[in-house]
């Protein structure tokens, strides 16, 4: 069964001491294009992340983002640096005396500085804790952007296979309306004939031998029977249990090779507007194709 390149899987832990939000997003693409955005005590882990997400998800232009944040007791817990603090106020004050200007709120831009409101290492500490809690819920947006993505290919699988019953009927009436075809050839050849018999010189082997290139040429018994087997094994590519978007686009190629040589040799205006229907569905499969696994 076929499955989508695009998906949506999330996974929320909200616990006393944080909160832990899981996405994973794919759109479609040619090969997996993949990228993570973890906190900084994940970082160890990506490599064990991108391997998951390439094994489950295959291809796809895939993104990763685990978000961790503690709640507002845990982000309380923070301390001054009161000598950087210090030395920030008295530089911004020297500056501040030095040019004039108001040094009403100093104390306030020294304290944003940098580093002198130090955080608590412990998110940092409790790295290897912090993934065991995480990695369940990961595992759980992976499965649910898998699910995502089969739900999507079995609407996909039906629309595909609705487009190629389109052809299948659209082949029979070639089918059908092909022997009116070549009698008509028949005859429009038969009274070209008699204007040639007519004439004074008239090569009799000569004549038979480019009868018979020109009906091969326009015969498509063979176009016929190759699309015919062409739509078959596209529909038993569908079903099968393994990824087969690249495949499918082959066999659409394959398709479109028939369909454009059973318009080119029909010289028929009939069959020629069946050919441009047949090519109209075979357009609507390739865009979705472009969507799939």
């Amino acid at each position: 069964m076929l499955q989508s390149m695009t998906g949506y899987g999330s996974a929320r832990l909200d616990a006393d001491q944080y909160s832990i939000v899981v996405e994973i997003r794919s759109l479609n693409s040619k090969g997996m294009d993949l990228s993570v955005r973890v906190p900084r005590f994940l970082t160890d882990k990506e490599y064990e992340i991108r391997n998951l997400v390439t094994k489950a998800l295959v291809r796809g232009k895939v993104s990763v983002c685990i978000d961790y944040t503690r709640n507002k007791a845990q982000k309380a817990k923070s301390t001054i640096n009161n000598e950087l603090l210090t030395a920030y106020y008295n530089e911004l004050s020297a500056a501040a005396s030095k040019l004039g200007a108001s040094q009403n709120e100093l104390f306030r831009l020294a304290l944003h500085m940098p580093d002198v409101l130090q955080q608590d290492q412990a998110e940092e500490e409790n790295a290897d804790a912090g993934w065991d809690v995480i990695q369940p819920l990961f595992q759980e947006a992976l499965s649910n952007i898998s699910t995502f993505r089969a739900d999507e290919g079995k609407a996909l699988t039906a629309e595909i296979m609705s487009y190629i019953d389109r052809i299948r009927i659209l082949l029979a009436e070639v089918e059908k309306h092909d022997p009116v075809r070549m009698e008509q050839i028949r005859n429009r050849i038969k009274g070209h004939l008699t204007e040639i018999a007519n004439a004074e010189y008239f090569d009799q082997n000569r004549f038979e031998q480019e009868m018979i290139y020109y009906m091969e040429k326009l015969d498509i018994a063979e176009e016929k029977v190759r699309l015919i087997n062409h739509l078959h094994y596209f529909t038993e590519t569908v079903y099968l249990p393994e990824p087969t978007g690249k495949k499918l686009g082959f066999i659409s190629q394959e398709i479109g090779r028939e369909i454009n040589t059973i318009g080119s040799k029909a010289n028929d205006a009939t069959i020629q507007h069946l050919v441009v229907e047949m090519k109209e569905e075979l357009e609507k499969i390739k865009e979705q194709i472009n969507n799939i696994l």
